[in-house]
């Protein structure tokens, strides 16, 4: 997002300037505020805008060159525009609840996803219809549906995302932890009250202003439209070369 006075009007009638009480200031979020007004601390949107250029730049890039996002926000009012923010941009998510253990200790959470994919397979082939009777199979579906509950919007996970998204960072601190102890770089929205140096693209903007996170939201998704769209133009572009044996040179050479 520029720093046009038409861009940052947007920012501020979406609420993305406005912060929490000074008193529930973090240290580490002074040099993002603008002023106080009131008794409500004002977040300087210049800076909003930059970083998050900065962030959906770095986005872009990296899903350019085929990384996985994975969005996280447990968060009950925003976790309906995460969903769907990562579904159009074919991420996995987690809204519903984070398991500890998500990223750094995959290898565990992997194996009930494999179990997960495997219920669902017999499922839709029939197959529990066939092995179990009535009873064995509702104890399957009630399987099914608390793990799609809990895993659903990363059931075809096969490793740990690149990247994560986290729309609020106060609501999902274990998320950012694990992400720093296994080195990924997250992007995340920061309001006053929390510590921007968990993440390494903090976004200074209200979360709590469900306008605020849309707007953020829709800036990162169109970074992550353009990424993929580089991603697939260069993986068709690389199908469509010819090999070396099919070279002009190498057929000259034939000759």
């Amino acid at each position: 997002m520029s720093l046009n006075e038409e861009s940052l009007k947007e920012m501020v009638k979406a609420g993305v300037h406005v912060g929490h009480r000074k008193s529930r200031r973090h240290p580490k979020m002074m040099g993002f505020i603008f002023g106080i007004r009131g008794n409500t601390e004002i977040i300087d949107v210049t800076k909003t805008a930059v970083a998050l250029d900065e962030a959906s730049a770095f986005l872009e890039e990296q899903v350019a060159a085929g990384k996985m996002i994975m969005f996280v926000c447990t968060r009950p009012s925003l976790a309906e525009m995460t969903k769907e923010t990562a579904e159009k941009a074919g991420m996995p998510y987690v809204t519903v609840r984070w398991i500890g253990g998500m990223l750094t200790n995959f290898g565990v959470i992997g194996k009930r996803l494999e179990g997960l994919r495997e219920l669902m397979r017999q499922e839709a082939s029939g197959e529990l219809a066939e092995k179990y009777t009535k009873a064995e199979r509702i104890r399957f579906q009630r399987r099914i549906a608390k793990f799609k509950a809990e895993l659903g919007g990363v059931e075809n996970m096969t490793r740990i995302p690149d990247i994560l998204v986290i729309p609020s960072l106060r609501a999902n601190k274990l998320a950012a932890r694990e992400a720093k102890l296994k080195g990924i770089p997250a992007v995340a929205i920061v309001d006053t009250d929390t510590d921007p140096s968990q993440v390494t693209h903090p976004i200074p903007a209200n979360d709590d202003a469900m306008p605020s996170v849309a707007l953020i939201l829709g800036k990162l998704g169109e970074a992550i439209a353009r990424g993929k769209a580089k991603n697939e133009q260069a993986t068709k572009s690389k199908a469509q070369m010819p090999n070396e044996a099919e070279s002009p040179n190498t057929q000259a050479e034939g000759k």
